[in-house]
């Protein structure tokens, strides 16, 4: 997924000959704490809530307050997850998007990029999620696969997450299966660390059946 297929039009950019009492308004209507500013399709930057109100002249056109605009975007041709990495870095709700001649081309709104990610992570599929624990050395996502397969299921996503004080790593699972007792024994069997499931477990089944068959016996 191209940070370009992202682009937005649901965020509007400010003109560099707007000043900072439009953009207070702008930014509020919108709910955003950062828009961008352009001349044509020339990108000046991107100017924050916080920055706005700093601005001495608020009468000033923004192309003059070049100071409080901070040159902050991604290329159309990067990944998805650049926009992502920008937007935590930085602390931004609005991540600008250039062409290769650092053209403007439009903005991904963060609360877009959420969505979009949700589809793209198969986060709305049905499923459950298991949380695994391996030792960097010894990951192999093919065996992981392997295991899934094994038990009539796929793999709809894999994130992996490094940690800074240990040679550990979370491999976080999407499974297109609600139940998965028989996936964690497996995995449980290879000797796999199992570090958090979300999921219906066949208990939760069984107390569900009890239950519809108290309420048969009662109702008799």
């Amino acid at each position: 997924m191209r940070a370009g297929d992202l682009i937005s039009d649901e965020v509007p950019s400010l003109d560099g000959s707007d000043n900072a009492l439009f953009a207070m308004q702008l930014l509020d209507e919108y709910k955003m704490t950062h828009l961008p500013v352009v001349d044509r399709n020339n990108f000046l930057g991107l100017i924050s809530d916080s920055a706005v109100l700093e601005i001495e002249n608020p009468e000033e056109a923004l192309s003059k307050s070049q100071k409080y605009l901070q040159q902050i975007y991604v290329k159309a041709e990067q990944h998805a997850y650049d926009i992502v990495k920008v937007a935590a870095q930085f602390k931004i709700s609005a991540v600008p998007i250039l062409d290769e001649e650092q053209q403007y081309l439009g903005v991904v709104n963060i609360y877009s990029l959420i969505r979009e990610l949700a589809n793209f992570a198969a986060i709305k599929e049905p499923g459950g999620i298991i949380v695994l624990e391996i030792n960097r050395n010894d990951y192999s996502l093919s065996e992981v696969a392997q295991i899934v397969e094994s038990n009539d299921a796929s793999i709809l996503s894999a994130n992996l997450t490094s940690r800074s004080d240990s040679t550990n790593m979370e491999l976080t699972l999407k499974i297109n299966r609600d139940n998965m007792d028989g996936i964690i024994q497996t995995f449980n069997r290879y000797d796999y660390k199992i570090y958090a499931s979300f999921h219906q477990s066949s208990y939760d089944d069984m107390l569900q059946d009890r239950y519809d068959e108290l309420m048969r016996y009662l109702k008799i």
